[in-house]
């Protein structure tokens, strides 16, 4: 069975991107931070579980980013199946949730990364998620794509850790109860 991790950045007033989808902004926290864990974490996932926009941001910014980790791409909008590989990763395209698990179950995924604002969002509503790093930096950019958005009902989460990073970035981890599906 997959398990789901996320790791974001945000502004302090709860964006992870600009209303474009601009980075620019956490970009330049994250030049400033030196290690802040995410290398750690990266090498411990499987598999990167992304929506469209995120996808079509890394495949046209930096397609080498995920060094030839599998990405599996959540999307309505894209025709299923294999797509042109992103750098050496591998990419393939889900229309739906459940087969796409289904498809990380057959691929042995074990532990996979949800990258995206509304990816994870489905994740969390689904039940699926089991944690999730978020580092704040230091900006208010004023509006943007929200780092969390509706859900059905309150997600009880439990703090695990914060700390201060530097350049007045803060790390939280929080785990999610199992066997919320």
């Amino acid at each position: 069975m997959t398990s789901f991790h996320a790791f974001l950045g945000c502004s302090i007033d709860g964006f992870i991107a600009g209303p474009n989808g601009e980075l620019d902004w956490l970009l330049w926290f994250d030049e400033r931070l030196g290690e802040y864990g995410y290398d750690a974490f990266f090498s411990s996932i499987d598999a990167l579980v992304m929506g469209r926009a995120s996808y079509d941001a890394i495949r046209q910014q930096s397609p080498d980013l995920y060094d030839g980790t599998p990405v599996y791409v959540l999307s309505r909008t894209l025709p299923a199946g294999p797509q042109p590989e992103m750098g050496r990763s591998r990419v393939t395209v889900y229309a739906d949730l459940a087969t796409l698990r289904a498809a990380l179950a057959a691929d042995g995924i074990k532990r996979a990364y949800v990258d995206g604002g509304r990816t994870v969002q489905t994740f969390l509503a689904e039940g699926l998620l089991s944690d999730i790093v978020i580092t704040r930096v230091p900006v208010l950019i004023g509006e943007g794509v929200p780092l969390f958005g509706p859900v059905p009902h309150p997600v009880p989460a439990e703090l695990v850790e914060t700390r201060e990073l530097g350049a007045g970035a803060v790390q939280s981890t929080y785990r999610f109860s199992p066997g919320r599906e």
